[in-house]
């Protein structure tokens, strides 16, 4: 019968837990991977649930990101913004872009949905905001510079990454999937 219980309580706690350190800080942000309800938010906050792709919801301080028994990637937004780096390529910024969808915007960041297609790259763009970047399924993305130099990343569902603007690429879906909800911070 304990073993009953303590296996209930266990089930109970890691189906609502979430880690005590974020998995991504620095000044622009705090990323936290959860699988539960966290406690009330100390800033501002985009929730992407990982279960719905293509999704994301904004939060106000104060309010409990996550929900119990979902993993949901929470963004705190921390209030270090800055201001767009200009564009002096000659290339259009990374978004709006083709099939791009937004989920929303604000005056903190402005959400996308995108899904790369299998062996059609993206026009060559330019970043002019930091980004961070939830990929929603597994594959491998080509990302190539204006001089011809290319690196191969693998993606993985649920990898979280913040990128830096004042880049420039094009990006190339080489082998599986990619889905991801772009989060451009202002």
């Amino acid at each position: 019968m304990l073993k009953i219980l303590f296996a209930a309580f266990f089930l109970t706690f890691a189906a609502t837990s979430f880690a005590s350190q974020p998995t991504l800080d620095n000044e622009r942000v705090a990323i936290w991977d959860t699988t539960g309800a966290m406690p009330r938010a100390q800033n501002d906050f985009i929730a992407v649930p990982l279960s719905r792709k293509g999704t994301a919801y904004f939060g106000r301080n104060g309010d409990t990101p996550g929900k119990a028994g979902a993993r949901t990637v929470v963004i705190e937004l921390k209030d270090s913004a800055t201001a767009p780096i200009p564009n002096n390529t000659a290339y259009p910024l990374a978004f709006p872009r083709p099939r791009a969808k937004k989920l929303f915007e604000n005056d903190k960041v402005i959400v996308w949905d995108y899904t790369w297609r299998f062996h059609e790259p993206t026009p060559m763009h330019f970043h002019n905001k930091d980004a961070v970047v939830i990929f929603e399924a597994t594959g491998a993305l080509q990302s190539t510079t204006p001089d011809g130099q290319s690196v191969v990343n693998e993606t993985r569902f649920g990898e979280i990454r913040f990128n830096r603007g004042n880049r420039t690429h094009t990006e190339l879906l080489l082998r599986g999937h990619a889905r991801a909800v772009i989060i451009e911070l202002k």
